[in-house]
């Protein structure tokens, strides 16, 4: 058994930023920018220094449609990263649906686990977890990339998603995670379609009223694009979407979100802040 992690989550006073670092080929917005080893942790330092609060470091993609990887290419992947930057004082949650891979990086270091599975890609995730004592950030899923798209079915997707979720958070409390080590996610664009991903958000409060922190990670998702389309309907490409991902971001931290996932930290650090001082009335804090 690890020893319990002293870890707990950021907590800047506003509406956390966490960075995304992809270590993988084929991410959809980034896919193959930061594989090479000293480009991704260049990349995480840069984005800790632009003022990320935690930085998220992932070596499968999870695109819908995408093939796995096995666990040995992602841990070759992500282990040495995560380490470099823990070393580098860069606190790191490691975006992965395996306990080997979380183990792994926890053992050098990383501060929280982002399972976009919600534990159910892997059994033993839970005892990992329960274990080490670090966050875990619990995502709505209902299976992998290559199957989500026909899972998109709901009978009303906010209710849905948040009795999924509390499931989720059932059994990891079950399996002795801590109450206050779990991060709630929604779950944007998992098995969801974009009128999904817009319920979800209008209707944030019902999954900041459970009493967890929310995460929520919007960064240039293919809802964004869609919604911004061009007059024949081709969906705006990624690297057009960060000024509405930014407006997502602020819009969820006035909703009361814990923390936003984004590829751009500094437009989304931006809306965040001055969310925070138009909430503020102008008082410190």
């Amino acid at each position: 058994m690890m020893p319990k992690s002293t870890t707990s989550l950021p907590d800047p006073g506003r509406c956390a930023v966490v960075g995304v670092l992809n270590v993988t080929p084929n991410s959809f917005s980034d896919g193959g920018q930061y594989l090479d080893h000293a480009a991704a942790v260049a990349h995480g330092i840069e984005m800790r220094e632009q003022g990320a609060d935690m930085i998220d470091v992932g070596g499968e993609s999870t695109r819908p449609g995408s093939e796995r990887v096995d666990a040995d290419t992602e841990i070759a992947r992500v282990l040495p990263v995560v380490s470099d930057l823990v070393a580098a004082g860069v606190p790191v949650s490691v975006d992965t649906t395996r306990a080997r891979v979380a183990a792994a990086t926890a053992e050098v270091g990383a501060a929280a686990i982002n399972d976009v599975s919600g534990g159910l890609a892997d059994p033993e995730m839970a005892s990992v977890l329960a274990d080490t004592g670090l966050p875990w950030m619990l995502m709505h899923w209902r299976g992998h990339s290559r199957d989500m798209n026909s899972l998109a079915v709901y009978d009303d997707v906010v209710t849905d998603v948040r009795d999924e979720l509390l499931r989720r958070v059932d059994a990891a409390l079950h399996a002795g995670v801590s109450e206050s080590a779990i991060v709630l996610d929604p779950g944007l664009g998992f098995a969801k379609t974009g009128e999904h991903d817009w319920a979800l958000l209008h209707r944030l409060d019902v999954f900041v009223d459970l009493g967890f922190p929310v995460l929520v990670g919007a960064s240039r998702k293919r809802f964004l694009g869609r919604l911004l389309a061009d007059a024949d309907g081709t969906p705006r490409p990624a690297a057009g979407r960060e000024t509405a991902t930014a407006v997502v971001s602020a819009l969820a931290a006035e909703r009361g979100a814990w923390g936003v996932r984004v590829h751009d930290v500094v437009g989304s650090l931006d809306a965040v802040s001055v969310t925070g001082a138009w909430l503020g009335g102008g008082t410190d804090g």
